[in-house]
C-alpha cells in the first residue's frame, strides 16, 4: 500500500514528515495513515459531508484538508472512540493506537507547522490499558521446540528459532537480516527507526548458522543478499516466519494458539534476565529505546515467589517452636 496514492496533500505532508524526518519505517507510516483514514471517514460521515451509508472504499482521502481538521472537536474525537467500542470492538491497546495517530496529526500541525493555533485533543484521554505479564516459554519447552524442528528446511528453520531464542529479535528484523549483516560472532540489526545495533551471537547460535549455511549455499538465490530465504530462493517474508514457528510449537508439543514469533522475544529476555543479565544490557540487546519497556520483563516466575516466601526469616518459626 502506498498513502501517496489516494491521501491528500496535508496527510501526505504528515506522513513523510514521520517518514523522511522522524524516520519511522514504512510499516509504522502505512499504520499512521491507516489509522487516519479510519477517523476521517467517521468523521466524514459524521458532519454529513458523506451520506452515512456511503461504503468505506468510495470515501475519499484526497480532499482531506486544514478546513476539514478545523472543524473537530474533541467531542468528535470522543464520539469515534465511542464508535470503535460499540460498532467494531476495538479493545484498549488498539483505541489508544489510533489516538497516537491522531494526536500526532495534530501535534505536527500545531506545533511542527503552526497551521493551526488551537489543539483540539491536547487533553484527550487514552483508553486505560490493562497491563498483563508477557507470555513465555519455559527453559524446558525452549529445548523442546528447539529439538522438535522439523519440515522441508529443518537447518533454516533451527536457525531462525535460536536466533529468536537467543538474540530476542523482533521478526521485522529477522527478515530484514542480509548475509553481510554478519561478521564473525557478530550480527548488525536495524531495528525500529533503522537504528542499528550489534548483536554478539553464542556458540549455539553459530553452529546453527553454519549448519544452515551448508544447505543456503548450496541453493542458486534470486535475492542471495538476504540471509534467510524462502522456497521461492526469494528473501522470506513475516508470514512465512509466523507459518514455520506456529508448525514447530505445534511439533513441540505447544499450543500455536498461545504462543507466536514475538512470544518467543519475549522468552529470550525472560531467560536473560533469569540467567543474571541485568535489565539496562537487556534494553541494549532488545533495541529499547527506554528502560520501562524493558522493566515489564522483570516478571517473576511463580517458582521465584515460592522461593522468597521460605526465605522469610519467620517462615519456620512454627516448625522450631513445635521441635
Amino acid at each position: 500500500m502506498d498513502y501517496r496514492d489516494e491521501a491528500s496533500p496535508l496527510l501526505r505532508d504528515f506522513l513523510s514528515y514521520h517518514e523522511s524526518v522522524k524516520g519511522h519505517s514504512n510499516h509504522t507510516v502505512d499504520e499512521y495513515y491507516l489509522d487516519l483514514r479510519s477517523f476521517f471517514r467517521y468523521i466524514k460521515r459524521l458532519k454529513r459531508i458523506v451520506p452515512r451509508d456511503t461504503p468505506d472504499a468510495e470515501i475519499s482521502m484526497g480532499d482531506v484538508d486544514l478546513p476539514l481538521v478545523r472543524e473537530i472537536f474533541l467531542s468528535d474525537v470522543y464520539s469515534y472512540l465511542s464508535y470503535l467500542n460499540r460498532e467494531k470492538g476495538l479493545n484498549e491497546a488498539s483505541r489508544a493506537r489510533k489516538i497516537s495517530a491522531i494526536r500526532s496529526l495534530y501535534k505536527y500541525l500545531t506545533v511542527k507547522t503552526h497551521q493551526l493555533s488551537e489543539n483540539p485533543v491536547q487533553d484527550l484521554d487514552s483508553p486505560k490499558i490493562r497491563k498483563s505479564l508477557p507470555r513465555y516459554l519455559t527453559l524446558e519447552e525452549s529445548v523442546r521446540l528447539l529439538e522438535s524442528v522439523q519440515g522441508k528446511y529443518p537447518e533454516r528453520d533451527y536457525c531462525i528459532l535460536m536466533l529468536f531464542l537467543n538474540c530476542g529479535l523482533r521478526i521485522s528484523e529477522l527478515v530484514g537480516l542480509n548475509c553481510s549483516d554478519i561478521h564473525g560472532n557478530r550480527i548488525r540489526v536495524l531495528g525500529k527507526g533503522n537504528k542499528e545495533r550489534i548483536l554478539y551471537l553464542n556458540d549455539s547460535c553459530m553452529d546453527a548458522l553454519d549448519s544452515y549455511f551448508v544447505v543456503r549455499n548450496a541453493m542458486t538465490l534470486i535475492e542471495p543478499e538476504a540471509l534467510f530465504v524462502s522456497n521461492q530462493r526469494k528473501r522470506i517474508s513475516k508470514s512465512a516466519v509466523h507459518l514455520l514457528v506456529k508448525n514447530n510449537l505445534a511439533a513441540a508439543g505447544l499450543d500455536p494458539a498461545l504462543y507466536s514469533a514475538h512470544k518467543l522475544r519475549h522468552t529470550a529476555a525472560t531467560l536473560m534476565l533469569q540467567s543474571g543479565l541485568d535489565v539496562r544490557t537487556l534494553q541494549e540487546v532488545l533495541g529499547h529505546d527506554h528502560l520501562n519497556t524493558t522493566q515489564i520483563y522483570t516478571h517473576v516466575s511463580s517458582e521465584n515467589l515460592a522461593d522468597a516466601a521460605q526465605m522469610n526469616p519467620l517462615a519456620h518459626l512454627h516448625t522450631e517452636k513445635k521441635e
